[in-house]
């Protein structure tokens, strides 16, 4: 009886090492949809079609000992013409357990994973709200977090690069 009760406990040392990660809960944050002139618009839309303008930013913090939550947010902005036709915005949020991940990979986790476990669920939120607008649904192609995630670090790295080569006197 005595080797089970040693097996098990070699089970939990070695599972308490193992990496963990967890979507605790996911969540709307803020969420905005401005139709400023809803009947001129669906009119216009009829023989034209809108430019669509979209911004998507990501930030992460940690929240708790081994808890951090990551935010989504999707900016969508369609005008036809000069006019805005609407203004979609949605800051959506995950909030993750993680335990023993190297610290190396969780910025890539926190940046490119997580969004990517949260976006399918915020797509939906937009594509609802701009439906429920009176516009046909707002479909958002997936997004390429990998490559926005590699874009920031160069990014970062340039301008630490420039900022290197400035001389006081």
């Amino acid at each position: 009886m005595s080797d089970n009760t040693d097996q098990n406990e070699i089970s939990n040392e070695a599972n308490a090492d193992e990496v963990q990660i967890s979507i605790l809960g996911q969540y709307i944050k803020d969420l905005s949809f401005e139709n400023p002139t809803p009947a001129q618009t669906i009119q216009k839309l009829a023989n034209e079609k809108p430019t669509m303008n979209i911004n998507v930013n990501l930030n992460a913090q940690q929240v708790g000992d081994d808890v951090y939550e990551v935010d989504l947010k999707l900016t969508a902005t369609a005008k036809t013409g000069d006019e805005t036709a609407f203004v979609a915005e949605l800051l959506y949020s995950g909030l993750f357990g993680i335990k023993n991940l190297p610290e190396d990979q969780l910025q890539p986790f926190l940046m490119v994973e997580a969004p990517r476990q949260t976006f399918p669920f915020a797509r939906r939120i937009l594509a609802d709200v701009t439906r429920d607008g009176g516009f046909p649904p707002l479909m958002l192609e997936p997004i390429d977090f990998t490559g926005l995630y590699h874009q920031q670090i160069a990014a970062a790295r340039e301008k630490a690069a420039e900022d290197d080569d400035i001389v006081v006197n």
